[in-house]
């Protein structure tokens, strides 16, 4: 399937897939919608030093490298688990432009690594923050009793409605520690009632630019 990089509102680069009108992250900025989703509403919702998470939807590795930035900042020990069915290529990668818009030059290095380690492993990036990929999907993920905060960044409903369903949300559950947070971009009323009928307790709180509400789910 053909994908493009585009420029988003904010001057961060994004993958758009022509054929379904979807983009990795929000047109309305994607760095904007990283920091305000994941970070703002998910990160700084937790007052541990030492955090465990998920990440649903690996894609680009925004998300990832903005949590490590985040890390060395404010002194965390990250442990990141990334799952991605279908991984991007590096000849993609190197036409993002993140390490530039985000200002984080001497961490050029970090980002290639995201992208050039092995998949299944894990790899210290550096010792405060192990990373491992998973190439798997969704629907095959077993942890149990793991993460801190799962980031919940999968296509959206309107394309892969299987992805937000009650048995996915369910192992999402399974996956996180008593208190474990997820958060997402979402905001749809049918995602929010499949978060609650496996034993979430959901908000709905303000959402990036371009977008009213998200959501944020605890165990």
């Amino acid at each position: 399937m053909k994908r493009e990089i585009i420029i988003t509102s904010d001057g961060s680069t994004t993958i758009q897939i022509p054929e379904w009108n979807e983009q990795y992250h929000s047109i309305h900025g994607a760095i904007q919608e990283a920091y305000h989703v994941f970070i703002k509403q998910g990160l700084e919702s937790i007052s541990k030093k030492k955090i465990s998470i998920l990440e649903i939807g690996f894609g680009t590795g925004l998300n990832a490298f903005i949590t490590f930035l985040e890390a060395q900042k404010n002194k965390l020990e990250i442990d990141y688990v990334g799952v991605e069915a279908y991984p991007v290529s590096l000849e993609e990668i190197e036409q993002l432009n993140y390490v530039s818009e985000l200002e984080a030059t001497s961490f050029m290095d970090v980002f290639s690594k995201f992208h050039k380690s092995t998949w299944e492993e894990e790899h210290l990036i550096p010792n405060d923050f192990s990373l491992r990929k998973r190439k798997q999907f969704f629907h095959e993920i077993t942890d149990q009793n793991h993460f801190d905060l799962i980031y919940f960044d999968a296509f959206g409903a309107r394309l892969q409605p299987e992805l937000w369903t009650e048995e996915i949300f369910s192992k999402m559950f399974v996956a996180l520690k008593d208190k474990g947070t997820l958060v997402t971009y979402s905001a749809k009323g049918s995602v929010r009632r499949a978060m609650q009928a496996k034993g979430f307790t959901v908000e709905r709180l303000p959402g990036p630019p371009g977008k009213r509400e998200m959501l944020r789910a605890v165990k």
